[in-house]
């Protein structure tokens, strides 16, 4: 499963973050590192108080929490599943066919998760005689087979059933736990297709089936369901029949022969269009709306080359009989790595022009590496999900290595330890957490940015080939198999030769990270460099010495020497050879640590890592940290960093160029805007040079909007026709504004809310709903500053429209979050208005800020989301 995450940027948006920003190798410029970061909001309490000395040392008298590897009393080997829908009352009608065994020891029971069904037939299969049994909370049905079976005895149990999915509750990564969801049911809401679809992660899919919903059961399947001939349908393994009824529904059978866990098993109904691929002799199919339909193969780009690299790169072909990708609307998470059918949500649904510089590669690597990692070898349990996630998050390194090569990967690297590090300042536990109170939250930084990032870690350990070696082995002998983190130990080890409990320990079963400070320094008597690394972590609930192996380059007489050394101490003092004063010395040098580092270097230090260290993360440590010293030197490295051959660096750049531009740079921002390979940097620069006054920005500008396809690279050209032709850019944002997308839809905005005339609110109203992400914050926000101005009418319709999308059942929190900051910045400019007014105006004034205060107040008793609540309160009021 990949999180939408949005939390920590909303948090800095509304400027009350909490997060400190140590000077460290492990930052990133904050629009580039959040919207990556997960926000875990689990906090870890000391076991020791506060105070010195073993007289305040707390003595435990309960057991710790912990929540066990779920106990196996049946084996359950194969479901098979018979579905139909009554739309109008959302309801499932259904008949199961379960067939098991003991696990071990004999039973004469049979336990099965079901969650809110109306049951109509309990018996063995093929025999009509009820069995006996208890529905204990709407949650699980007891059955009494009737005799006690022994584990080389199989038995078939068949359950006919009415289930009702209603969710009660959800969590941050998985917003709602109702397991089945209706799309427009009643075909109510203009627009939007009618959908059925499944979401069975963690235990939810025994909403509309009754099965053993833990992560360490697993079966074959067989699913029958029966719909209305327009739709098509999608499930896990392979389309065996398709049948016409003589009642117009169509009852397609899917057949899955390979075994896995029933959290896996998906269905998806609706108006698709289906296009077809293939890898190999296995077929590769996207399911997209229709009007994506010519999209399908650019929204899913790289599909088949994913499969090929990936079974090459883990020495284990794609393990399963086919590869489906299906887009839904309404989705409750980012997507689902179900076992040959991935599901994603609609924010990946773009056209072609929508996805330069901008594809779904991240997100499709992700849901395809689970193939290997969670669905063909599984996470025993929840507290284990980094056995899943983990691998699934490393992934995308690997992926972004290959293709686009180290600098892409490490530049992902960097955002995705940043995400972990910015997590941890509100909450840290163990990497394998058994002590999770609710297992939705193992949903978080560690599960994920942690997971891959040490990963990453003992792949530079061990080297390329034990490690793949090793993740061959794992896959091989865990086929099909529950697996916890000590499975990978040992196949790491029996490659390696090496114990590897020391790694294991500190990373998967303690918390935190290390915190170091590194100081430099030259013995000219001794003719050596001087490396002192303090750790600095806080010893409660963190290793107070982590064992950190790490590569140290020091660049001397115009070569590098690397050593390689181990950190075992809390202080610890290095000493090289080097005939010269260092020109640098470079700590982790392969930048793969998880660690916050103060890394004690000099501005000429700096500038010389900028110019000749060799890695992205040299390049990027350097620039950043001699920006947030208002380093001169700056200036002297916007050449080099204008050519560098990574897109943010020459961001980071554009940036940061002098308020006079000489003629060079003007010739060089010309030819960015016009030629470079990356969007961002294409419209920074379009930017750059409107605010240098350059007399050819205008024709750049209308050039680029014309033969331009990247969204961001247009809404910078509008801008700038706008503003110095503003009847032309109107004109152009007229003619786009039913069509906009993203960036160029907020540039519109901006320009509508500029003229400040009432008549284009019209246009925010309709595409309110369509906007997601920052567009949403910026969007809302344009509106409700274009209605402030427009009479008491206006006012109450926007008041009640932004009322409308903060308490809807939006599964966009951005829309939901857009809303209510415009509400609160409503409420704001209506107080500090009725400061200065006097009568009428003061009081309606007054009254309407009051009015909305009560509205937010409202929607923040209503809300269900704890941390969307959080970041309501967040929101700056004035009184």
């Amino acid at each position: 499963m990949k999180k939408i995450l949005w939390l920590l940027c909303i948090t800095l948006i509304v400027g009350a973050c909490s997060t400190q920003k140590p000077v460290t190798t492990k930052t990133e410029p904050a629009q580039e590192l959040i919207a990556e970061v997960d926000l875990d909001t689990l906090d870890i309490e000391s076991m020791v108080d506060e105070g010195e000395g073993e007289e305040n040392e707390e003595v435990e008298t309960t057991l710790s929490p912990y929540s066990p590897t779920a106990k196996r009393v049946n084996d359950l080997l194969h479901t098979k599943i018979d579905v139909r829908f009554d739309w109008a009352k959302e309801e499932v009608y259904g008949k199961v066919t379960l067939r098991l065994k003991p696990f071990f020891n004999p039973t004469s029971t049979l336990t099965l998760d079901a969650k809110g069904m109306e049951f109509k037939k309990v018996q063995f299969a093929g025999n009509e005689q009820q069995l006996k049994y208890k529905y204990e909370d709407n949650q699980q049905i007891v059955i009494q087979l009737g005799r006690s079976f022994n584990r080389s005895e199989e038995y078939s149990i068949y359950l006919e059933y009415t289930a009702r999915p209603k969710g009660d509750g959800g969590s941050d990564a998985i917003t709602s736990n109702q397991g089945l969801f209706f799309i427009n049911p009643r075909n109510e809401e203009l627009g939007k297709p009618q959908q059925i679809w499944t979401q069975g992660e963690t235990e939810w899919n025994s909403r509309w089936f009754p099965t053993i919903d833990r992560p360490n059961e697993r079966c074959t399947q067989e699913l029958y369901v029966t719909v209305e001939q327009k739709f098509k349908t999608l499930s896990n393994g392979i389309l065996a029949t398709s049948t016409n009824n003589a009642d117009g529904t169509r009852t397609d059978y899917w057949k899955m022969d390979l075994p896995h866990a029933p959290y896996l098993f998906m269905l998806a109904v609706g108006d698709f269009a289906v296009v077809k691929d293939k890898w190999r002799n296995i077929e590769v199919a996207y399911y997209v709306e229709p009007e994506y339909e010519a999209d399908a193969r650019d929204i899913f780009a790289h599909t088949p080359e994913m499969l090929e690299f990936f079974s090459n790169k883990l020495g284990v072909n794609y393990p399963w009989p086919k590869f489906s990708q299906i887009i839904v609307r309404d989705y409750v998470s980012g997507a689902m790595e179900n076992t040959t059918a991935v599901v994603f949500g609609d924010f990946i649904q773009k056209h072609k022009w929508e996805l330069i510089d901008d594809s779904n590669d991240k997100i499709v690597a992700h849901e395809m590496f689970h193939h290997w990692f969670g669905d063909y070898v599984t996470s025993e349990s929840w507290p284990n999900l980094t056995m899943n996630e983990g691998f699934a998050n490393y992934s995308e390194y690997l992926w972004f290595e290959h293709k686009y090569g180290s600098d892409y990967a490490d530049h992902h690297l960097l955002t995705e330890q940043g995400g972990y590090i910015g997590s941890a300042a509100g909450g840290i536990h163990p990497l394998i957490y058994f002590g999770v109170k609710d297992k939705d939250d193992m949903f978080d930084a560690h599960s994920y940015n942690k997971g891959g990032a040490i990963l990453h870690m003992l792949r530079r350990y061990v080297g390329d080939e034990a490690f793949f070696t090793a993740l061959k082995n794992y896959l091989t002998q865990n086929a099909f198999k529950a697996v916890e983190a000590h499975n990978l130990r040992l196949a790491m080890e029996e490659v390696s030769g090496e114990d590897l409990n020391w790694f294991f320990n500190q990373w998967y079963f303690a918390s935190g990270h290390p915190k170091l400070n590194i100081e430099y320094s030259y013995d000219a008597a001794a003719k050596e460099a001087v490396v002192q690394v303090k750790q600095t972590q806080d010893e409660r609930g963190v290793p107070g010495v982590f064992v950190i192996p790490v590569a140290v380059d020091v660049y001397a007489n115009g070569r590098s020497m690397r050593h390689d050394i181990r950190v075992d101490q809390r202080e610890q003092t290095f000493r090289f050879p080097a005939s010269a004063k260092p020109d640098l010395i470079n700590f982790d040098a392969d930048r793969a640590l998880l660690a916050e580092i103060e890394d004690n270097k000099s501005e000429e230090e700096l500038v010389f890592q900028f110019k000749n260290a060799p890695k992205f993360m040299d390049r990027n440590e350097a620039i950043e940290r001699l920006m947030s010293l208002e380093s001169d030197e700056i200036l002297g490295l916007l050449s080099t960093a204008l050519n560098d051959r990574f897109y943010s660096i020459r961001s980071i750049a554009l940036d940061n160029l002098p308020e006079e531009v000489s003629p060079e740079l003007l010739t060089k921002l010309r030819d960015l805007a016009q030629n470079d390979k990356h969007s961002e940097v294409r419209s920074k620069a379009l930017s750059a040079l409107a605010d240098s006054g350059d007399p050819q920005t205008l024709a750049v500008a209308k050039a680029a909007f014309e033969k331009e396809q990247a969204l961001s690279v247009r809404a910078s050209a509008l801008g700038i026709i706008y503003q110095e032709n503003e009847e032309e850019g109107l004109a152009l944002a007229e003619k786009l504004s039913e069509t906009a997308k993203g960036p160029l839809l907020e540039a519109i905005a901006g320009i509508y809310t500029d003229k400040g005339d009432a008549k284009f609110l019209p246009f925010f109203e309709k595409r309110l709903k369509d906007v997601d992400g920052f567009t949403a914050i910026s969007f809302f926000e344009s509106y409700q500053i274009l209605a402030s101005g427009g009479d008491q009418a206006t006012i109450d319709k926007t008041i009640e429209t932004l009322k409308n999308f903060g308490t809807s059942s939006d599964p966009s929190l951005w829309r939901k979050f857009g809303a209510v900051k415009a509400l609160n910045d409503l409420r704001n400019d209506f107080r500090v208005k009725a400061r200065s007014a006097a009568g009428t105006e003061k009081t309606t004034l007054t009254s309407n800020a009051d009015r909305i205060a009560k509205i937010i107040d409202d929607i923040k008793s209503k809300e269900t989301n704890a941390e969307l609540k959080s970041v309501y309160d967040q929101l700056p009021v004035i009184k």
